[in-house]
């Protein structure tokens, strides 16, 4: 617990930032508007834990995030970093810390973290609760040694400042796009009758990836024939046929902010109730994207979409939000749907600045699913779409 970045002589200074995503600057911002939520939430701390966050505020990111960390930010504006030994080199890399301390492999880092937190002259901290990461038992943990009966949750004080994103980090979005739409046109190009789920796969990720795209949050979505009507089924050496759906959909990534793009293909002709299903998905994108405007409520483009499925009368094949905000990932989701959705009942008025992926899909279940989708920047003036990939179902 002792050991700490600012040990001299082992070449930790000379390190720190070298591999940050964003200026110093950047960070500094986001920290600044950070303690201001702190504040005025009323708590004296907050332990965050959720990766996506730490990254926001500090630019760490390793795929070693499985292991337990924990960052401190307290009302003073005080900000200390909690990661396993392994990661101190990394971390002093990636971000601009000056107060990084670790915990050794078979030490209990919620002990390490609870004496931080009363070295510090904190006794009632707020945590992220909410996250993928820290499991209850470890939230009960931290509860006991801290002599609490339960943790104030915090869970909602720093994501809102997510939703409407920087300069920097629609740059980032803009990048992951075109890796995205690099990845999809070679997806839908190796989709022909002899070819398998994987060769699709295999050409999506690497033309993605030579483009530009960094690790993905998720995996792609490939899957043909019945298994294209299941959702998020992805690729599984199926061999394609004539007749045969084809479902694909990618998120490209850049400094961990991602960009996704769905499209379909059918191999020969498609029956008539798909093609009425995919026009009709179209035609309810197209309502949604019109509905995206500043002011609006994230509501608005959900119910504009609904409104065109139901006078369909393809309900049933829908029910599910038209959109979801769109930003930092990791595993296992590369949207930040937990943050905002584009759905009934939401009211937060959207922004420029905000992101959204909008997939717009209709499933016959168990036998295909047709649609398409883009990743939008809002604007002043409206949703710019970042792919300009066309969206009609391909024949080949």
């Amino acid at each position: 617990m002792n050991m700490q970045s600012k040990i001299p002589n082992d070449g930790l200074d000379a390190l720190r930032g070298s591999e940050a995503s964003f200026s110093h600057d950047e960070f500094a911002q986001r920290q600044a508007r950070a303690v201001s939520a702190l504040v005025a939430s009323g708590h004296e701390a907050l332990v965050v834990t959720g990766p996506e966050t730490i990254y926001w505020l500090t630019g760490r990111q390793t795929a070693g995030y499985f292991a337990f960390q924990a960052l401190i930010l307290t009302a003073s504006g005080e900000l200390t970093l909690l990661v396993r030994q392994l990661e101190l080199y990394g971390t002093v890399a990636n971000t601009w810390l000056s107060d990084i301390v670790v915990y050794q492999d078979g030490e209990s880092p919620v002990s390490v973290l609870v004496a931080l937190l009363r070295d510090r002259k904190i006794t009632r901290p707020a945590i992220e609760l909410g996250g993928w990461f820290l499991p209850p038992r470890l939230a009960d943990e931290i509860a006991r040694e801290l002599g609490q009966e339960r943790l104030a949750d915090g869970s909602d004080i720093l994501p809102p400042l997510r939703m409407v994103k920087s300069a920097d980090e629609l740059a980032a979005i803009r990048a992951a796009a075109r890796y995205a739409e690099a990845g999809m046109i070679a997806a839908i190009d190796a989709c022909r009758g002899g070819a398998n789920e994987n060769d699709i796969a295999a050409a999506m990720l690497q033309a993605a990836t030579q483009a530009g795209s960094e690790a993905m949050a998720m995996e792609p979505l490939v899957s043909s024939g019945p298994r294209s009507g299941l959702p998020h089924m992805t690729w599984r050496r199926r061999l394609l046929e004539a007749g045969d759906p084809v479902f694909l959909e990618l998120a490209g990534s850049h400094a961990r902010y991602h960009s996704a793009l769905m499209r379909s293909v059918w191999i020969g002709g498609p029956p008539d109730e798909a093609q009425r299903m995919m026009d009709c998905s179209l035609r309810a994108l197209d309502a949604a994207l019109s509905a995206i405007r500043p002011g609006a409520p994230c509501s608005a483009p959900h119910e504009a979409a609904q409104s065109v499925i139901d006078e369909a009368g393809y309900t049933a094949a829908f029910r599910k939000r038209i959109g979801y905000s769109m930003g930092v990932a990791f595993a296992p989701d590369w949207g930040e749907g937990g943050i905002l959705s584009l759905f009934t009942g939401v009211s937060r008025v959207i922004e420029p600045g905000m992101v959204f992926h909008l997939p717009a899909t209709l499933r016959s279940y168990g036998h295909w699913t047709v649609g398409a989708s883009e990743t939008v920047i809002v604007t002043e003036h409206g949703a710019e779409p970042l792919s300009s990939l066309r969206r009609t179902l391909t024949i080949r």
